[in-house]
């Protein structure tokens, strides 16, 4: 009788861990336990579909796409704080990127700034090399042409704050102002150099100064960038004035109808 009693007790005892451990499935509010169940279940579901919202949401971003956002928050930086006290840290928080990927694109602080020298001056470089080659435009135009395009597309964009940071940091870090000078400068002034023997050739031009010093042409757009960076707010310089004066200048005459 005691064996069968300690039996019956050790039965009872094993059964109650058993419920411990596997509690009855609850009735849900209809009283029905499958409601409970299937809440449970999907309870469980929710982290998997989180999951794959969460990926929806941070779907890649093409690799060009990214690169263009390095550039912009890039420009933005140097331009705040010039190029010596800019830190990559501060141009991938601004791009929205870990610096780790900042160095997928570009090796260094310089090789960043070189490219983004490259991306901003190429597409003005290459419009401007088409309207000097084109035969059915006569040197004037061409030329007349580039200021417009450096009014627009220099002056009226943030470009203008590349050429600024150039002038004032070129001085102290010599390697920016010779990166300038081969990419940018050199290739302006072998076209202008160009435009301006064609326009001596053909007697639109007064004499042949711009010929021997094409820098004597873009001189105002370098005073434009420099005044609107210094005094705009001051005394607004009105550049298409600016520029139409400056080519009676080197024409020695007004031409009527055309503006700069």
């Amino acid at each position: 009788m005691a064996r069968a009693g300690g039996k019956s007790l050790g039965q009872s005892r094993q059964q109650q861990r058993s419920a411990i451990r596997e509690p009855k499935a609850s009735a849900g509010p209809t009283g029905d336990p499958s409601a409970s169940t299937s809440r449970q279940a999907s309870t469980a579901r929710t982290p998997e579909k989180g999951r794959r919202g969460k990926a929806v949401r941070g779907r890649k971003i093409a690799p060009e796409a990214r690169r263009q956002a390095i550039l912009k928050a890039a420009l933005a930086v140097f331009a705040a704080h010039g190029f010596e006290a800019t830190r990559l840290d501060d141009v991938a928080q601004r791009a929205g990127v870990a610096k780790g990927t900042l160095y997928l694109y570009f090796r260094d602080k310089q090789a960043l700034f070189e490219e983004l020298i490259r991306n901003a001056v190429s597409p003005v470089m290459e419009q401007f090399g088409k309207a000097a080659t084109a035969p059915d435009i006569s040197p004037l135009e061409a030329i007349e042409r580039f200021f417009r395009l450096f009014e627009t597309e220099v002056l009226g964009t943030e470009r203008k704050l590349l050429l600024r940071l150039i002038m004032a940091e070129g001085p102290r870090f010599p390697a920016i102002a010779e990166f300038y000078y081969r990419e940018v400068v050199s290739r302006g002034l072998v076209i202008m150099r160009a435009l301006a023997e064609r326009a001596v050739r053909e007697g639109q031009f007064s004499g042949d100064a711009p010929a021997r010093f094409p820098q004597l042409i873009v001189a105002p757009l370098l005073l434009a960038v420099l005044w609107d960076g210094l005094f705009a707010r001051i005394d607004p310089l009105d550049v298409g004035a600016l520029l139409a004066a400056h080519r009676e200048l080197l024409t020695g005459k007004a031409r009527k109808g055309i503006t700069a």
